[in-house]
């Protein structure tokens, strides 16, 4: 072993496999030098040897915290936010404490029946679990548990479905009273947006003049960017609200965080305004509305009734997948549910002819017929 001095800093000099390796020890002190020489030969001597230093498997609390960083980048807040909770509100006060190697199907199973008994749903649940499998994913656990772990079935209550003319026009007339929730229905309703899409909308998305909005950063690689034409219902909604904002700015969001600043109200508190924040939620007043209106729906059933419309009026494929921003035939059919109303009259359509048809026929060769005059 062999130290030496360059100006002020310490290095460290020796040989292995037939190479001089000399660094620095960016230290000042002889003692740690040394130290420093120490530590890189072992670690230059196991990295030749393809020996690998055994450490003890970390907690899942340490686990979960570590995938969560590195997957991070790679989400939308939205996704990060639903990851968050089922780490932090779920998964890490039942299993936190153990080390990941020791998560096996019981224990698994113990969460789940745990978690029933919560009445947690089959779909809350089945996210939990995604989240727990990939964690254990990211330390090549997984696929010793896979054949074990039972995920619930999710049942058809959850599907979307699209809200007929009535309930829409009473949803509407609730929401009239309150300026905020009543522009952001009359948007869903209109363009197809999903909840997120429209709450982090920016002013630089909206072109009043070309009447036309550009969708931002959202859950699905064909959603993002597309643009969407205003009609006459949405873009009145907009202008309306935008008159709240006289003097925004293109960087702004057009439903700005409003921390008690009652944005719904004639004269908003603008000093409790944060333009610079997406609002996070308006679900107590959609609450409310839906209260008031009689209904029991999610507000994502509002872009399930977009997109009825659009394939009850005969729009494309094509058409549909560009507004919607779907990449598949599959997902399109899943989000457009043809109503009872257009299906009756879809076949009325085709019965009504054949039925005059047969009408004519049959006054026709009735011997009592009179045969039609000019005058009649």
């Amino acid at each position: 072993m062999s130290v030496f001095r360059r100006g002020k800093v310490w290095w460290y000099k020796f040989r292995l496999g037939g190479h001089t390796i000399r660094e620095s020890s960016k230290s000042e002190s002889k003692t740690v030098a040394k130290d420093a020489e120490r530590v890189r030969r072992r670690e230059l001597e196991e990295s030749w040897n393809q020996i690998k230093r055994r450490t003890l498997p970390p907690r899942f609390d340490q686990a979960a915290d570590e995938w969560l960083r590195s997957v991070k980048p790679h989400l939308s807040q939205r996704t990060q936010d639903i990851y968050e909770v089922a780490i932090r509100c779920h998964l890490r006060p039942a299993i936190g404490t153990l080390l990941i190697c020791d998560v096996n199907a019981s224990r698994i199973a113990s969460y789940q029946a745990r978690r029933k008994s919560e009445y947690a749903s089959a779909r809350t649940l089945n996210k939990e679990l995604q989240v727990l499998r990939q964690i254990l994913k990211r330390y090549k656990l997984w696929a010793n548990l896979q054949g074990d772990v039972k995920f619930e079935r999710e049942s058809d209550q959850n599907v979307g479905k699209a809200i007929t003319e009535e309930e829409e026009a009473r949803l509407l007339s609730v929401c009239e009273s309150n300026l905020l929730l009543g522009t952001v229905v009359s948007v869903a309703l209109n363009t197809a947006l999903r909840k997120n899409e429209i709450r982090t909308l920016r002013w630089s998305q909206i072109d009043l003049l070309e009447r036309t909005l550009t969708v931002g950063r959202t859950k699905t690689e064909g959603g993002s960017g597309r643009v969407i034409p205003l009609n006459s219902v949405a873009y009145a909604a907009l202008i309306r609200w935008a008159g709240r904002f006289p003097d925004a700015k293109p960087q702004e969001y057009v439903f700005p965080a409003c921390e008690n600043a009652r944005l719904d109200c004639q004269r908003p508190d603008t000093d409790n305004i944060e333009p610079l924040r997406p609002i996070k939620s308006w679900r107590t007043a959609w609450r409310r509305a839906l209260k008031d209106a009689g209904l029991k729906i999610r507000f994502h059933e509002l872009r399930h009734t977009c997109i009825t419309k659009l394939a009850e009026g005969q729009a494309s494929e094509q058409t549909l997948m560009s507004i919607s921003g779907h990449l598949s035939r599959k997902m399109l059919e899943y989000y457009s549910h043809i109503r009872m109303a257009a299906k009756r009259a879809a076949l009325d359509a085709i019965v009504k002819p054949v039925f005059e048809r047969r009408v004519a026929q049959n006054w026709a060769q009735s011997p009592s017929a009179e045969k039609p005059t000019a005058a009649n």
